[in-house]
């Protein structure tokens, strides 16, 4: 048991038998009234985010995830399955719990980070930083601007970035998949 003092970004908590993870929280202390812990909560499982008030010092059941390495194998369509590393075990998830941001940058052979609640995979992470081929792009011309500019550049996954203008096709990149963001060459 933990109390709203314990309260961190990242904190899994179990209430009335769902996992939720605290997005953010802030402890409000009004001039009239007890304090109280306003809180954004994600479900872990569905993704939905919701607003939360607990009172000041109340108790609250928190929940230790284990993180365990899976590697992505292949899509069938609706499930994504993943091999875990430690028993070998092919783990289907349904692409709506991964998200359609963290599937864009999914390719196989990926090594990704399981969340284990009662020994079982429940969801998967992708690494924040991914090396991925850039499949599409327009050439770049180099003088065109006086500032570095960017282009729009498909990569092998599917997804679209903004690139500077000397990326070209065939080049291998680093992708901050949480921002959608260039790097650098891999």
């Amino acid at each position: 048991m933990a109390s709203t003092a314990d309260f961190r970004n990242g904190m899994v908590l179990d209430i009335d038998g769902v996992l939720w993870t605290i997005v953010y929280f802030q402890h409000v202390k009004p001039g009239k009234g007890g304090a109280f812990v306003r809180s954004k909560l994600k479900n872990v499982l569905t993704g939905q985010v919701v607003e939360k008030t607990f009172r000041a010092g109340e108790k609250v059941t928190d929940v230790r995830l284990e993180r365990r390495p899976v590697n992505f194998s292949y899509s069938d369509g609706q499930f994504y399955h993943f091999m875990d590393q430690q028993t070998f075990e092919m783990i289907p998830i349904d692409g709506e719990l991964i998200g359609e941001d963290q599937l864009r940058y999914l390719k196989e052979n990926m090594e990704c980070e399981g969340l284990v609640h009662a020994g079982k995979v429940i969801s998967v992470e992708l690494p924040a930083f991914v090396e991925l081929e850039v499949a599409e792009t327009d050439p770049g011309v180099r003088g065109d601007t006086a500032q570095g500019g960017t282009k729009p550049a498909t990569l092998e996954t599917g997804a679209v970035i903004q690139v500077p203008l000397f990326i070209e096709e065939g080049d291998r990149i680093r992708v901050d998949r949480r921002e959608d963001k260039y790097l650098e060459r891999a």
